[in-house]
């Protein structure tokens, strides 16, 4: 279960910080939309903000766009 976790490229912050925040929300709010969500819209997020927003693919922005409406309108 953890051999995926070993394919992550640590040396790209931008790839790296999405993933780590998938995980640690799905494990510690017990809800895998959250987890998932979170790292659709920071791995856009940390894309835009260093300057790469040309390696998003135009579905990844879809997706982003609505894991903020989520976080936006999610009834906590």
């Amino acid at each position: 279960m953890f051999k995926p976790i070993t394919r992550i490229p640590f040396d790209d912050y931008t790839e790296a910080i999405p993933a780590f925040a998938t995980i640690v929300l799905m494990s510690f709010t017990y809800n895998l939309g959250v987890g998932i969500t979170a790292g659709f819209f920071l791995y856009a997020f940390l894309k835009v903000c260093s300057g790469r927003y040309r390696e998003l693919h135009p579905g990844m922005w879809v997706l982003s766009a609505l894991s903020t409406l989520f976080f936006v309108f999610y009834p906590y």
